[in-house]
């Protein structure tokens, strides 16, 4: 049986945070995800993920950007963006410490688009990852799609999955395969139909067969060659 347990690591800075799932089969692969600018990592679309990989061997991080470690409420203010990375960096180094595997990182919106912006910096200022997980990328804001947030996909080397529902307001499908074409690794989309940036998992509504149909095609992008 799966087992989920309170995650930290004090001695980096900025700290990791979050919860730890360890799967009663270990893979060696490993998953760090985390949250949206207005999430944590307990949200629920975050927790039906976790739940899902860890079923199938992997070791599952979700956690805490330090923006949410230091308040509880409230948006990232627009200083906290390079420590938010450096957090994913040093949750990365964590995880090394781990596992034996590949390393895998992403989350829901504004935690996927951070995870893309440090994978798409310069490898030596950063620990490797083997791929990434866009959960409801965020291209552009609301009605600012002249504005789009897409100029470190080229630099991306990884193969990136994005999961994305139709009725998002920060990008339309059409908009997310045009990033899709920036990005010059191997890359996926799974199209939720109806759902907006939530992707179904608002309040207590869940989009019950999105974990799995995720893990399918994760694993279908990421086979072992």
């Amino acid at each position: 049986m799966n087992s989920v347990s309170q995650f930290s690591d004090a001695s980096l800075d900025p700290p990791v945070r979050g919860f730890l799932h360890r799967p009663e089969s270990p893979s060696g692969d490993a998953l760090i995800l985390t949250h949206g600018a207005g999430g944590n990592a307990q949200s629920a679309l975050l927790v039906a993920v976790a739940e899902a990989f860890a079923g199938t061997g992997f070791t599952v991080l979700r956690c805490d950007l330090p923006f949410r470690q230091l308040r509880r409420i409230g948006p990232p203010r627009p200083g906290d963006a390079a420590r938010d990375r450096a957090g994913l960096n040093n949750a990365i180094a964590a995880f090394r410490k781990l596992v034996s595997g590949r390393i895998f990182i992403g989350g829901q919106s504004y935690g996927g688009r951070q995870a893309s912006m440090l994978l798409a910096e310069p490898t030596n200022s950063r620990q490797g990852a083997d791929g990434l997980l866009l959960l409801s990328y965020p291209l552009h804001a609301p009605s600012r799609p002249d504005q789009p947030r897409t100029q470190h996909l080229p630099q991306l080397q990884v193969p990136t999955m994005f999961v994305h529902g139709t009725r998002d307001p920060f990008g339309s499908i059409d908009e997310i395969e045009a990033a899709r074409k920036l990005i010059p690794s191997k890359t996926d989309l799974l199209i939720v139909e109806g759902a907006g940036h939530d992707l179904g998992f608002k309040g207590k509504s869940k989009r019950e067969e999105l974990p799995a149909k995720i893990l399918e095609v994760f694993r279908a992008l990421f086979v072992r060659e």
